[in-house]
């Protein structure tokens, strides 16, 4: 037994995308940035366009269609009721939670604002408030709660897939941004990442 309707979950998820777009768009003036730097950064980045405009919509639109047991040959049929639900809530809560992140990150940055892995600008200010007062990376960590949480709602081992490809990028794309910052705002930043995690609050 599904806690959701597939339908409604669907809508659900690209009313979550659409206010995204219109918070990216509001906060920092585009929706698409064309990807710029060393391959990694471009994979980096093209993956996550990709992923956020392209998969995440088809999968909204496969659930509105209940299309998608029947295109998604990875998709698990899991039979105890309890782990569908726990699966469905968990997933949820992390999708929500990653859109809300987002955009609460976008905001915060508003026109400071650049493609991930891009050095900062000399107009650039370093951003410490908001989500960055807990975690050094949110946009990261939102990315990533919403490509787990999707995997969590459609129980698609290929979404899971693309969260363990996201997770291993983003984990190497970080010390290339990461030196940037250290190249730009100096003992600031070294100060500012000693004493803030990285992804995730008090852990990591």
């Amino acid at each position: 037994m599904h806690l959701f309707d597939q339908r409604i979950l669907g809508i659900m998820i690209l009313f979550l995308l659409g206010m995204l777009v219109i918070t990216k768009q509001t906060a920092t003036g585009s929706i698409l940035d064309k990807p710029k730097g060393n391959l990694l950064v471009r994979v980096v980045n093209i993956f996550n366009l990709f992923f956020l405009l392209i998969a995440n919509p088809l999968a909204a639109i496969l659930l509105i269609t209940q299309h998608l047991e029947a295109i998604d040959p990875t998709r698990m049929l899991i039979g105890a009721s309890w782990l569908l639900l726990a699966l469905e809530i968990a997933g949820l809560v992390l999708y929500v939670t990653g859109i809300l992140l987002m955009a609460w990150a976008l905001i915060k940055l508003a026109g400071n604002y650049q493609l991930g892995g891009s050095p900062p600008r000399i107009v650039d200010k370093m951003i410490v408030t908001g989500p960055y007062q807990f975690v050094r990376n949110p946009m990261y960590t939102a990315a990533l709660c919403i490509a787990l949480g999707l995997a969590c709602l459609t129980q698609s081992l290929a979404c899971l897939v693309v969260f363990c490809i996201y997770l291993v990028l983003i984990v190497l794309l970080i010390p290339v941004e990461e030196e940037g910052m250290r190249q730009a705002y100096g003992e600031q930043y070294i100060t500012y990442q000693r004493n803030v995690k990285k992804l995730i609050p008090l852990f990591y």
